[in-house]
């Protein structure tokens, strides 16, 4: 043999088997592609001259770890299929006289072909992209930086420790595949799993059990706090239960119908039913996957989307007005004074204030328990915390011009999430007779994304909320916010908060709208980049495991193809049964997902709300939007693996 005899054997056997290899090889170039963008986004020096910067890097390195971890159980995911379908290959050469260490000597040579390819053209297209990312990041978030290429070694030291690992343990798998078996093992390892399979029905019954309690927490748990808590143990319930069904549940059901006799005996139904029994035991896992991998893609995308467009809405909902001023309380001549300097500092301006709103409050947290509302010295009954807000009546009718009157024990109650049942508020072992429900309150927006219910209350008069202030030890407070009469540019207004600033006192601090926009859009816009950019991701990881699953299926059926013509069935009859087959099998994970939707949508909205995004009808128009357009690219990718399935079975 010859010195590179190995070495050109390797190199013929991908260009051979360049239906597998090649979608494997692009495979790797995409994800360690996007692992080294990310990876650099991560590291880039820019973020930290813009606002929010700290923040879109915090994003970029936790997309960094979940591409890192996604790419390397996605390519062993993959490989699998790969070294599926070359078992045989390499079982026949062991037949033929050659020797399993010179079988590795080839599967090495392969390894390291598929390792250079992706980690060079990976690289290379990252490095060519990076900088394009970062313009898309910075044009998502609107901030304008002049353009500066940086490349990061750090970055191209990292893609090539993680993803040479990745490759190289891809690699000692397949050689212990390979030494492990027989010959004739690896002859038929294209074909294990011929038999019929066993209905295993403890795994069935968990996937019921696993999936109809992540539905019923779903379903049931509407408490925001309580969502948060079991919002991932209802995922990995759901995650389970989705594997647990797809591998035994549609089997069990099969069988149950094999086992009606009136049903099962019909041509159309015998075929149907018998084919799919073989490709659930076939594919389970591998569309079990896609429907997870589906239903990530449409939860990243239709919330992300949700939230960057209704960014405007959250920030107007967080700052119900342009500028807000937070006083503590001291003497009145002090408060006075700063107030004093509020008015010189806008006549500096040459700006009035309108919409304006001032009163004083205090604020606490308390828990709801049988005996009424007590301060909250802990937070282990969280489900139990409320916010209130506390002002007086006078203040509450000089806002509204309004003539509403009180008794003494007597309050009136705004509630914001879920409205306050009862006549009576008992506080600190004192009763309050609820008079009424208010409808409107100009709320400070401060808990506009609580978890917690919050509750205005209105008390007869001031010296009702200093002595529920003394007792409750916290102090009132000194609300003043207002918007500026006409227009003003978010530059002048910045400038006048910084002004503003410095005038305030020691527990006493201001906010801006236009300030705040800019982090806003950091955080939403980081949210927006990393979805999408997930969600291409884990888009390229479906239509990968689409294509094996058809080319597996391919080669599976043309077998059956020829036995089913040889047994009396025409061609056209035989084509037709089997594309019945492969489009209801197709396209149950696509159903699957969007059932998981449905049911988790509720959970979604509010998780949102705790965001500050309170519109419903927006994220139910991009979470349809994101469906129907996943859809139809699942269409496609279908239609476009379909040619190389009938390809192969026709062959």
């Amino acid at each position: 043999m010859t010195k590179f005899f190995y070495a050109r054997l390797a190199a013929t056997n991908i260009r051979k088997n360049a239906q597998t290899y090649v979608p494997y090889i692009l495979t790797g170039i995409g994800t360690v592609m996007m692992f080294y963008i990310i990876c650099t986004l991560s590291q880039n020096s820019g973020f930290n001259d813009m606002p929010g910067g700290v923040t879109v890097a915090w994003f970029m390195l936790m997309g960094c770890v979940v591409v890192g971890l996604f790419a390397a159980i996605f390519l062993f995911y993959t490989n699998s299929f790969l070294i599926k379908r070359r078992k045989k290959e390499f079982g026949l050469y062991n037949i033929l006289g050659m020797e399993k260490r010179h079988i590795s000597r080839v599967m090495f040579y392969e390894a390291f072909y598929v390792a250079f390819i992706s980690l060079a053209a990976g690289l290379l297209a990252g490095m060519l992209l990076s900088k394009l990312f970062f313009l898309l990041v910075l044009k998502i978030i609107r901030v304008d930086v002049s353009f500066q290429f940086e490349l990061s070694m750090s970055a191209v030291w990292t893609t090539l420790k993680l993803f040479g690992a990745i490759f190289l343990l891809t690699f000692l798998n397949n050689l212990r595949q390979v030494r492990l078996v027989n010959p004739i093992e690896l002859l038929k390892g294209g074909q294990v799993g011929e038999k019929e399979p066993k209905t295993k029905w403890v795994l069935a019954l968990l996937g019921v059990l696993f999936l109809g309690s992540g539905y019923a927490m779903a379903i049931s748990i509407s408490n925001p706090v309580a969502i948060v808590l079991w919002f991932f143990v209802a995922v990995i319930l759901v995650i389970l239960g989705t594997y647990c069904l797809f591998t035994a549940g549609s089997i069990a059901v099969l069988k149950l119908l094999r086992r009606n006799k009136s049903y099962y005996y019909k041509p159309k139904h015998f075929i149907a039913v018998s084919g799919m029994m073989y490709r659930m035991k076939q594919n389970a896992a591998g569309l079990a996957s896609i429907c997870i991998l589906s239903t990530v893609v449409l939860v990243l995308i239709s919330t992300t989307i949700s939230m960057y467009i209704g960014a405007e809405d959250m920030i107007a909902r967080r700052y119900p007005r342009e500028m807000t001023v937070v006083v503590a309380e001291q003497e009145k001549a002090e408060r006075e004074e700063v107030f004093q300097q509020i008015e010189q500092l806008l006549g500096k301006y040459r700006e009035q204030p309108e919409n304006t709103v001032y009163y004083p409050f205090f604020s606490t947290q308390m828990h709801e328990g049988a005996d009424g509302f007590s301060p909250a010295s802990d937070y282990a009954d969280l489900g139990n915390l409320k916010g209130m807000y506390f002002l007086s009546l006078t203040d509450y009718n000089r806002l509204y011009g309004s003539t509403l009157t009180l008794a003494d024990g007597e309050v009136f109650i705004h509630s914001i999430r879920t409205p306050y049942q009862g006549d009576t508020l008992k506080l600190l072992g004192r009763s309050f007779t609820v008079k009424g429900q208010l409808d409107a309150m100009k709320e400070t927006g401060f808990d506009s994304a609580a978890m917690m219910d919050i509750y205005y209350v209105v008390v007869k008069d001031e010296a009702v909320l200093s002595e529920l202030s003394t007792r409750l030890e916290e102090d009132v407070r000194y609300y003043y916010s207002f918007d500026f009469k006409g227009e003003i540019s978010e530059e002048r207004q910045n400038q006048f908060y910084a002004e503003l600033r410095t005038l305030l006192g020691k527990g006493s601090y201001a906010e801006c709208r236009a300030e705040a926009r800019g982090g806003f859009y950091s955080l939403y816009g980081g949210f927006l980049f990393l979805g999408i950019f997930l969600g291409v991701l884990f888009v390229m990881a479906t239509v990968l495991i689409i294509y094996y699953k058809q080319i597996s299926e391919g080669y599976d059926d043309r077998e059956r193809f020829v036995i089913m013509q040889k047994v009396g069935m025409s061609r056209e009859e035989v084509k037709a049964s089997i594309h019945s087959q492969v489009m209801q099998v197709f396209f149950l994970p696509l159903l699957a997902a969007g059932v998981h939707i449905v049911v988790v949508f509720r959970w979604l909205t509010q998780l949102l709300a705790l965001l500050a995004l309170d519109n419903s009808v927006l994220f139910s128009l991009c979470t349809l939007g994101s469906f129907l357009v996943f859809a139809v690219l699942y269409m496609l990718v279908y239609m476009l693996t379909a040619r190389v399935y009938y390809k192969i079975v026709s062959a």
